[in-house]
């Protein structure tokens, strides 16, 4: 867990908000949030959970709770980037943690000046309480640390990577990331991730037919099984990199099955999408930004 600040530290730092969001996550929000009390403020945004998550954030005192309906991680975090006070925002999912280490480095480089104004995070995943190594999730890292106005989620409803004005340089140090704690929540979760990924490729006109069902489905287990060396990873890198290709499967063999019903006359049930522009306000500005090269 996260360790008290230094004084010398957070005397010279500028104020940093931490920004998490929660959906049913009483097992894991209270650890989250712990590991975050060095920062000067906490905003959760919850999805109106039906657990006890309300409950526990609640009860720790000097964190902001609000409630919003969930039309995707990116607006979720977006709307949120527009509700902190202070300059510099640090993003987590429920399930992940800032390490002692961590909350270390990004203080230090606060207090003495950063030169960019975004920062990536490498994640150590873990699947079912072990440490994945390999699997395609060695080099996962999130764009997690960044100045106020400077960085943006594109509008996409899953899998979206943020947008940032300039270079976002790796910190030392990892954030944790508890996956998968229970193959009966985590199987769940990857049919409603396919069907958020399937409803955003149908927003863009996308097709599936052999070549996305059955090669992108085989293709995703090669990929993370052999050439990134998940067999190394034992039983649990089998497991999951099968996981994947799965959910790879579940999106473009339901975007398939709608193409199908199209042209019977039968559209998707799609899930909500945020169209408020004011959510995705400051993409094109990013876009335009000129970047600054590093060195």
């Amino acid at each position: 867990m996260a360790k008290p600040a230094s004084s010398a530290i957070s005397s010279k730092r500028p104020k940093v908000s931490a920004i998490v969001t929660t959906f049913n996550e009483e097992q894991n929000i209270g650890a989250c949030i712990e590991s975050l009390l060095w920062c000067d403020e906490i905003l959760v945004v919850d999805s109106f959970s039906t657990d006890k998550t309300a409950e526990v954030v609640q009860a720790i005192e000097g964190v902001t709770f609000v409630q919003r309906t969930y039309f995707g991680s990116a607006s979720q975090k977006n709307w949120a980037m527009d509700q902190v006070l202070h300059d510099w925002i640090l993003i987590y999912d429920a399930d992940e943690r800032c390490t002692p280490e961590l909350q270390q480095e990004i203080e230090t480089l606060l207090a003495e000046g950063p030169r960019y104004d975004a920062y990536t995070i490498h994640r150590r995943c873990y699947f079912l309480d072990q440490v994945i190594r390999f699997s395609g999730w060695q080099h996962d890292s999130v764009v997690r640390l960044v100045r106020t106005g400077t960085a943006r989620y594109p509008n996409r409803r899953v899998h979206a990577d943020m947008k940032t004005r300039g270079p976002a340089p790796m910190l030392k140090n990892s954030m944790e990331h508890y996956m998968v704690e229970s193959l009966d929540e985590y199987i769940p979760r990857i049919m409603k991730y396919s069907y958020w990924g399937a409803s955003q490729a149908w927003r863009e006109g996308k097709n599936s037919g052999v070549g996305q069902v059955l090669g992108r489905s085989l293709w995703r287990f090669i990929r993370v099984y052999f050439l990134q060396f998940g067999l190394f990873d034992g039983m649990r890198g089998l497991v999951f990199c099968l996981l994947q290709a799965f959910g790879t499967y579940v999106k473009w063999a339901t975007l398939w099955g709608w193409r199908v019903n199209e042209k019977r006359g039968i559209r998707p049930n799609l899930p909500p999408f945020d169209d408020n522009e004011e959510v995705w306000a400051g993409l094109d500005e990013l876009d335009r930004a000129e970047v600054p090269a590093e060195g």
